[in-house]
């Protein structure tokens, strides 16, 4: 294949579509803007939510809720999830990203206690609720706090 070979894949491209350049066009004239208005006009149109000066509604719907932006959010795990590592393992926020176990990262791991751990492993987190420290010493393995 040489370079004057090449060509976009079929159906890729569109020809330009040139306005207002006549009646023969069938887009001539007001250019598809119609007569007058304040759409026709340059620089016209209203922004996104106007109502023609009518209250909005999002004006018009009450604020809820309260959302705190000091609020730690941690990525979640239960210990019925964490027999997928080996006998052994030191389990930590990267090792449960890089298995896909948890997507992202966020403020750190906390550990739930929902199922059973078949496995001794040292599980390292920022939280760990109590049956969850509880199931993963009773296997025989550590809940370390980082």
């Amino acid at each position: 294949m040489k370079l004057h070979e090449l060509s976009p894949a079929a159906g890729s491209t569109k020809d330009v579509f040139r306005k207002g350049r006549g009646a023969g066009s069938g887009n001539g004239k007001t250019a598809g803007k119609g007569h007058k208005g304040q759409n026709a006009r340059s620089g016209g149109g209203v922004r996104p939510g106007f109502e023609g000066g009518q209250l909005p509604l999002y004006r018009k719907l009450p604020k809820r809720g309260f959302n705190n932006k000091f609020a730690k959010e941690y990525a979640t795990v239960n210990v019925s999830a964490l027999n997928v590592f080996e006998d052994g393992t030191t389990v930590t926020l990267e090792a449960l990203v890089a298995c896909g176990i948890v997507r992202k990262e966020l403020d750190g791991l906390k550990v739930l206690g929902n199922g059973e751990l078949t496995k001794k492993l040292t599980v390292e987190a920022k939280l760990f609720t109590a049956s969850a420290k509880d199931k993963i010493e009773a296997a025989g393995g550590k809940a370390e706090v980082k």
